[in-house]
């Protein structure tokens, strides 16, 4: 059954998400007034106090105009604490509600994250190229991608991953290109190289992403989703591949040093092999190390801010009748290890709320909220991602070994004279009209891979972020 608890039956038993074991990430945000508030949201509407999201606290938090200065913020209640100031995309279709500290030195937060442009905040940061917003529908399709990203990029706050940018990284920073299919040019596909994500923006277009998702013969997709599992490949080139880890990566995963290109081929004009289902999260990731790392990477975000979420708003599931097995020590990649518990419980966790929400689905004629079945080879890969995420918390951004890079899957093509990345204002600007656009320097159009085998030629920029 489901089980409610307020807050102060939370604080008074102990955190549920210490009872699960989960990663303990609060989504449940408060008002000054006593209200719920959302992630989504950037003033309450019950009081009309303004909300904005602070990176330094990862969290939604009430703000206090500042007296002198009708633009700058503090939080509720700490009128002597740093200042802030809305990101300047809080005024364009993007609808941003993160927070820029006003003075970054008395207001350090995060160690692990870098390279803020001016007046932008961290998230908003991050994205380098956006869609032609002359276009009417991509100022909604611009909002969806940004939210999902802000969604994303909080989880990774909390998760005490480290973000670096372009601005403080441009080699290896991260960095998103929200594109739209060009007429005469050919189609945009969503990949990773090097740091960089590209996004076809009609997956922001929810009949197009369903019509995709049915051809595809996917049982989720979703632009969170797409997010994650990008994100994972980002993550694999910064903690995984110069680092010690590798060696067990390649143990559950599989030699990553295969051709990527011809994997992919295979994939694509053979399918997935008949046992995928036994020993992988979906029949993508059988297609190649990175993939099933990518997959399973994204897996375990859905895992973790789902049940986070769930516990939050005091929603447990330990006395549903299941329709699986529970996993057991025995299905673990290291059972032995002093976390190895507690992963269990988590992973368990989320067996039973996801029977119960597959359930709640049906009953509203809705496809399963999680259509998966995990397996149990895939319970290790899991718990690697695990003890490599719980690592990350309280250090800072790790520093890459040299040659510790694995090979690009393509060498990305010289950007045209029409390719244009974001520039960065020397101060805040009102709209995308404020900035004149600056060509792409030389090699940095991504090259993409994922969606179906690609060309390099695949990638067209076209706006820079509006700031």
């Amino acid at each position: 059954m489901l089980t409610s608890h307020t807050a102060d039956q939370v604080h008074e038993g102990g955190s549920l998400a210490d009872e699960l074991a989960a990663p303990a990430v609060s989504r449940a945000y408060v008002c000054q007034c006593g209200r719920p508030v959302y992630l989504r949201n950037s003033q309450c509407l019950a009081c009309g106090t303004p909300l904005g999201f602070v990176t330094a606290r990862v969290g939604m938090l009430p703000l206090a105009p500042v007296q002198d200065d009708a633009e700058l913020f503090t939080v509720f209640g700490e009128p002597q604490g740093p200042r802030y100031r809305r990101c300047a995309n809080f005024s364009t279709a993007a609808g941003c509600n993160w927070l820029v500290p006003e003075d970054p030195e008395a207001d350090k937060g995060l160690s692990h994250t870098h390279g803020l442009a001016p007046g932008l905040c961290l998230a908003c940061s991050a994205t380098r190229t956006i869609p032609d917003l002359s276009v009417p529908e991509n100022d909604e399709l611009w909002l969806k991608m940004e939210a999902a990203k802000r969604r994303v990029m909080s989880q990774l706050l909390a998760l005490g991953l480290p973000i670096s940018t372009r601005l403080a990284d441009p080699a290896h920073g991260l960095a998103f290109d929200f594109l739209s299919n060009l007429p005469g040019a050919p189609r945009v596909l969503t990949g990773h190289q090097d740091g960089v994500i590209t996004l076809n923006i009609e997956e922001g277009d929810d009949a197009q992403r369903e019509k995709t998702r049915a051809e595809m013969r996917e049982p989720y997709r979703t632009l969170v989703g797409h997010f994650r599992h990008e994100i994972g490949h980002y993550y694999w080139d910064v903690l995984v591949a110069p680092t010690p880890w590798l060696q067990d990566f390649r143990a559950l995963f599989g030699d990553e040093t295969q051709d990527y290109g011809q994997a992919l081929q295979r994939h694509y004009e053979n399918g997935p092999p008949a046992d995928w289902a036994l020993r992988y999260v979906t029949s993508y990731a059988s297609t190649h190390p990175w993939e099933d790392w990518a997959e399973t990477w994204a897996h375990y975000l859905h895992m973790a801010d789902t049940v986070d979420t769930a516990l939050s708003f005091g929603v447990n599931a330990v006395n549903v009748e299941l329709t699986s097995d529970l996993f057991t020590r025995e299905d673990l990649w290291q059972p032995e290890h002093p976390d190895a518990d507690r992963f269990l419980e988590f992973l368990n966790g989320w067996v039973r709320l996801t029977n119960v929400l597959n359930e709640l689905s049906r009953s509203m004629g809705q496809p399963d909220f999680y259509p998966f079945v995990l397996p149990h080879a895939a319970v290790g890969k899991l718990q690697f991602i695990h003890q490599l995420v719980t690592e990350q918390r309280g250090q800072s951004a790790p520093q890459r070994a040299e040659g510790g890079e694995p090979a690009p899957v393509q060498e990305p093509p010289p950007a045209g004279d029409s390719a244009l990345v974001q520039e960065l204002p020397a101060e805040p600007a009102l709209s995308q009209q404020d900035q004149a656009p600056v060509p792409a320097e030389g090699n940095t159009a991504p090259v993409v891979a994922d969606a179906q085998p690609a060309n390099a030629e695949d990638v067209q920029q076209q706006q820079p972020l509006a700031a």
